[in-house]
């Protein structure tokens, strides 16, 4: 099968290698320039904007089926054929997003009963759902257990005792996971460092209250333990995290058999491998890194002569984060000499809040111009917020105009999915870019939608 590029025509023997050839000296190889234009996944972006408006989420249906791939190629090399990696859907959930892990044979981590029902909406097999957080409400475990989803990570003692009332109302035996809190430092934002000693997810094993966790959870008549659960963190680029996690959660997984006399069979890793969003990142070989943890897992389970747990893992950014690209139409240009200069756009803090709450970093393009003079603006947005910021010190074309096109990189986790109508603004669409077209998976709000709810 031969591959066109839409852009500029040409023909390659395989999509990757168009990419490449179109992504020389971008951020990742789905971006590219045909002249001066900015392409994504094979489309001129500007076409798109003209097509479907601003502000715009584009999401590279082949980048996520891929990076799916990956991840299950992995998991089958290093942890053996009953291992699962599960999308963290949290980091964008929509209808199309589920069909696609379901058609690739992923599950899926949900954390609310919102994510389970746009998951069992889109058809996903409610077995290959998880179920965790750390506030679940008695309405949402009532759900979850009637949905029959296949597996609930208990965060705590009231969620565990509560879990099991609503499994004996049902009838069910709910199969579970505890979520273990390893006291690792994983050298990552604090925002989103879930792993320590005192954070608010999951039971600490350094106070001595997880080996009482894991005997209450033997008690529970309605209710079978499966294994543990942990999360350490996001963004995690430092290579030993997860070696570091498998050692004390092997090491705790024998104090429970020798101590309570019981053998769990599973293991969630949680997720949080890195992903590049500039230059200056490392590209994390997530492969390798996953042949690590196994090898790792071998050693400790032969230290301690504890059988091969089943592996399951969370990865969320990592799947889609690269698929996506947010565009932009310039509204106005500000230059304060001696001071700075701001481009401001049609968008900001309510379709992408990252910089806002994390001072997260991201890579900016220019859609149509590129080569000559540049200067440097802060990217804002229209919100009435001083800290309404998308990115700032990004290097824009200097003669950069109102009605230009401005493309934000690497924002399909996190973005959508946190987007909100703050200052009453209707929320962006989603399209979906694919080699032989483009199609709309979530429409884009109207002004009335705004007022939907309204009586």
């Amino acid at each position: 099968m031969r591959y066109i590029d839409k852009v500029n025509g040409t023909k390659y023997n395989h999509p990757v290698k168009m990419e490449k050839q179109r992504g020389r000296n971008m951020l990742s190889d789905n971006i590219g320039r045909s002249g001066s234009r900015l392409t994504f996944a094979g489309h001129d972006v500007t076409h798109l904007a003209e097509q479907y408006g601003t502000p715009l989420y584009l999401m590279d249906e082949e980048r996520i089926r891929r990076n799916c791939r990956m991840y299950l190629q992995a998991f089958r090399s290093s942890f053996g054929g009953n291992s699962l990696p599960l999308y963290a859907s949290k980091a964008a959930s929509f209808k199309q997003i589920y069909r696609i892990m379901a058609q690739e044979g992923m599950g899926v981590d949900t954390v609310s009963s919102g994510e389970i029902f746009t998951a069992l909406s889109a058809g996903f097999p409610p077995e290959r759902i998880f179920f965790h957080g750390n506030s679940k409400t008695d309405a949402d475990i009532r759900y979850g257990v009637a949905s029959g989803i296949g597996c609930f990570v208990v965060d705590n003692t009231e969620e565990l005792l509560a879990l099991n009332r609503e499994a004996g109302c049902q009838g069910k035996k709910q199969k579970v996971l505890l979520r273990i809190t390893p006291g690792i430092d994983p050298h990552t934002y604090d925002a989103v460092n879930t792993g320590m000693v005192d954070s608010k997810f999951g039971v600490p094993v350094e106070t001595g209250q997880a080996i009482e966790f894991v005997a209450l959870a033997l008690t529970m008549e309605n209710l079978q333990l499966c294994g543990l659960h942990c999360h350490v963190g996001s963004q995690v680029f430092d290579e030993d995290v997860f070696e570091r996690t498998v050692d004390l959660m092997v090491r705790f997984m024998a104090q429970v058999r020798d101590e309570l006399g019981f053998t769990l069979e599973e293991l969630n890793l949680g997720g949080g491998y890195g992903t590049r969003y500039q230059d200056s990142e490392p590209q994390v070989d997530i492969p390798a890194r996953i042949a690590e943890v196994a090898k790792r897992l071998r050693e400790q389970c032969a230290k301690y002569a504890f059988p091969l747990p089943r592996i399951l893992m969370e990865p969320g950014r990592s799947i889609v984060a690269d698929a996506g690209m947010t565009l932009y139409t310039v509204s106005s240009v500000k230059r304060i000499p001696g001071y700075k200069s701001y481009v401001a756009v049609d968008g900001g803090m309510t379709d992408n809040p990252r910089y806002a709450l994390y001072g997260s970093r991201y890579t900016v393009y220019h859609a149509e111009k590129s080569g000559g003079k540049e200067a440097v603006f802060d990217l804002v947005g229209r919100c009435c917020e001083s800290g309404d910021i998308i990115q700032p010190k990004v290097s824009l074309p200097e003669d950069t105009c109102r009605g230009d096109i401005i493309a934000v990189c690497t924002t399909g986790a996190y973005n959508y999915s946190m987007a909100s109508n703050y200052n009453r603004l209707p929320r962006p669409p989603i399209v979906m870019l694919r080699e032989d077209g483009a199609y709309l998976a979530v429409k884009r709000e109207s002004l009335e939608d705004l007022c939907a709810l309204d009586i």
